[in-house]
């Protein structure tokens, strides 16, 4: 089953399916995406420039020309199976990080199995819904990282990574969103 969350540029969707992934207890966490710009800025302006900071020092993010890459650690699921790379947030209930704290993707993506028919062989009703709201999301943060990309680009003393820097990208980020509104309104309205 799907649900979706509706919450604009902070929709969520849910699949019942994650929970037992065919593709193995890690799921889509085995290749987590980078927090880009967008995810930074996000970030940033929902209260986690501290926690940014310090998953910087700690070495679990680390900068990268588009923003921050999750560091991957090599761990078991059970005592018996091999070590595999994953997600340095993938604990064994899942993603240890709030979602306010996630890249965007790990909050709005479904892979395709999660889509498929309910066990009953019946559509899953929410399906639609939460294809609509992916395509949405995808466009929109894929716009809004270009823009901060160039914004970035033009600041003469490049990524700082310091606070001024995250408060300066969580304000873009807030301008974006906030210019994007109506757009995003289209989350909550019917199919």
């Amino acid at each position: 089953m799907i649900r979706l969350e509706l919450s604009g540029e902070h929709t969520r969707l849910h699949s019942t399916l994650c929970g037992q992934c065919p593709q193995g207890p890690a799921g889509c966490c085995v290749s987590p995406p980078e927090l880009d710009w967008t995810d930074v800025g996000r970030i940033a302006s929902l209260g986690g420039r501290a926690w940014l900071l310090e998953q910087i020092a700690a070495g679990n993010l680390l900068p990268v020309s588009r923003g921050l890459q999750l560091r991957r650690v090599r761990k078991r699921e059970e005592r018996s199976a091999p070590r595999r790379s994953k997600c340095v947030y993938h604990g064994p209930r899942g993603c240890t990080v709030a979602a306010e704290r996630r890249a965007a993707t790990c909050n709005y993506f479904l892979c395709e199995d999660a889509f498929a028919e309910r066990l009953d062989g019946q559509a899953d009703p929410a399906s639609a819904a939460a294809r609509r709201a992916h395509a949405l999301l995808r466009e929109v943060y894929g716009r809004w990282d270009r823009e901060l990309a160039e914004a970035v680009a033009a600041r003469p003393e490049g990524p700082s990574w310091d606070a001024a820097f995250l408060d300066w990208l969580g304000a873009e980020f807030e301008r974006l969103s906030g210019a994007a509104r109506d757009e995003l309104a289209a989350l909550s309205a019917p199919g």
